[in-house]
């Protein structure tokens, strides 16, 4: 997320609001806002309604057995229609900001 940050800018100048979700409480979500220095929203979906929707739930995965949120990406448009996924396992790979804006540029042409 701290490169997601980085590259805020870039996104906002295509139009696009970088939001993120997690299975967190708005209060520990905003702590951990606050401490990264992250200026888009940070959403706390503790009853992972929208996580489940989206089937991003990891059951089990977190601290204590805990369900938590699978390391996800998404471009969805204003319609919203997802334009583009990058989904992993594996907590510590996640997509660049790079892909995500290539999928957002490679959307735009395709309009």
């Amino acid at each position: 997320m701290r490169s997601f940050q980085r590259h805020l800018a870039e996104f906002k100048s295509r139009g696009v609001q970088v939001a993120a979700v997690s299975v967190d409480s708005e209060e520990v979500n905003r702590g951990h806002s606050k401490k990264m220095g992250y200026t888009f929203p940070l959403l706390s979906d503790a009853d992972a309604k929208v996580i489940r929707r989206y089937d991003v739930l990891h059951r089990g995965a977190g601290p204590n057995g805990a369900d938590i949120a699978r390391p996800a990406e998404f471009y969805v448009d204003r319609a919203g229609t997802v334009k583009w996924v990058k989904l992993t396992e594996n907590i510590a790979v996640r997509a660049r900001p790079e892909q995500a804006l290539s999928a957002i540029d490679a959307a735009a042409r395709s309009q």
